[in-house]
C-alpha cells in the first residue's frame, strides 16, 4: 500500500479507507483532514496518520455523529478534554435512544395497520390508506 517513502497518493488513501477521493477532498475542505503540501512538481502524499484520522471520522459517522460533532471531537483529541468528549457522547446517546423510541412507536403503528389490512376481506377501502388520510396520533 505505501511506497518506499512510507506514503501514498490520495487514491491510495481513498482505497485504504474505503471512501471516494471526493470524500477526502470534502473532509479537507471541512477541516477534518489536513491537506498535505504539494512538493514542487510533485503530488501530495499521505501517511499512516492520515489513514488513522480518516478511520476516526468514518467510525464517528457510523456512530451517528455529524461532521460538526466530529470536528468538535477532533479538537478534543489531545486527551485533556475527556469530560467534554464524554458530554458529546452522552448527548449523542440521548439522541439515539430518542430515535429508537420513535422507531418503536412507528413499528407498532405500522404493525397495527398491516394487521388491519390482512383482516379485511372483499372490495373495501384499504385500512392503511384510510389511516394515512386520517392521520396517526
Amino acid at each position: 500500500m505505501f511506497d518506499k517513502t512510507g506514503s501514498i497518493t490520495i487514491g491510495g488513501l481513498a482505497r485504504a479507507a474505503g471512501v471516494h477521493v471526493e470524500t477526502i477532498r470534502y473532509y479537507q475542505r471541512r477541516g477534518l483532514l489536513p491537506e498535505p503540501q504539494r512538493p514542487p512538481g510533485g503530488i501530495r502524499r499521505y501517511g499512516p496518520a492520515d489513514i488513522d484520522r480518516l478511520t476516526f471520522v468514518k467510525t464517528a459517522q457510523q456512530l451517528g455523529f455529524s461532521l460538526d460533532q466530529i470536528s468538535d471531537l477532533l479538537r478534543l483529541e489531545d486527551g485533556a478534554h475527556c469530560q467534554e468528549a464524554s458530554a458529546l457522547a452522552e448527548n449523542k446517546l440521548r439522541d439515539v435512544r430518542a430515535k429508537i423510541d420513535r422507531l418503536e412507536k412507528i413499528e407498532e403503528v405500522l404493525g397495527e395497520m398491516v394487521d388491519r389490512c390482512h383482516a379485511q376481506k372483499g372490495n373495501i377501502t384499504c385500512p392503511l390508506i384510510a389511516a394515512l388520510h386520517g392521520g396517526v396520533g
